[in-house]
């Protein structure tokens, strides 16, 4: 590097004791030094965020079981733009377990359709599985599964009653 001071913008050379570029009124830099220094783990994350996903309040998003699952919801909704908070669930602070316990995957106002439709709505109605075996199929397997309870209670009970 020299010692030549330069503006990032216009390039244009200062002496060494100027500190500011008058046409532009940005700070000098050394001649040379204009390369962009390695991003943090935190900023290459902040620049992955959508500003519009990261307006009002904090409101819940999702739910974990646990510290990884919600890191696991947050990597997810980061890929996609969606700033999140996990937090402990009211009612579970036990500090000797510290990555145990349910989670709250908070995101702001802004990003929760996104988030919701990202993890899937849970307040969407569950529908029931479907039948996979006819009615008397299963009335059949509760009248042996009665039948063999009955018989081994019997059989408990037999040296009782002799």
């Amino acid at each position: 590097m020299s010692d030549t001071l330069v503006c990032p913008s216009c390039a244009a050379a200062h002496e060494p004791h100027e500190r500011f570029c008058e046409a532009c009124g940005l700070p000098l830099v050394r001649e040379g030094a204009t390369e962009e220094p390695p991003r943090s783990e935190l900023a290459e994350r902040a620049r992955k965020v959508h500003p519009t996903y990261a307006e009002g309040p904090l409101v819940r998003a999702a739910w974990a079981r646990n510290q990884a699952e919600a890191e696991l919801i947050q990597g997810l909704l980061l890929e996609e733009g969606i700033p999140s908070l996990a937090r402990r669930s009211g009612g579970f602070d036990v500090p000797d377990f510290l990555a145990s316990g349910p989670r709250d995957v908070m995101v702001a106002a802004g990003g929760l359709d996104a988030a919701r439709e990202l993890l899937g709505d849970p307040k969407a109605p569950r529908r029931l599985p479907a039948e996979r075996y006819p009615m008397w199929v299963r009335t059949l397997a509760f009248t042996l599964a009665l039948t063999a309870i009955i018989a081994f209670a019997a059989t408990v009970a037999a040296p009782f009653f002799d």
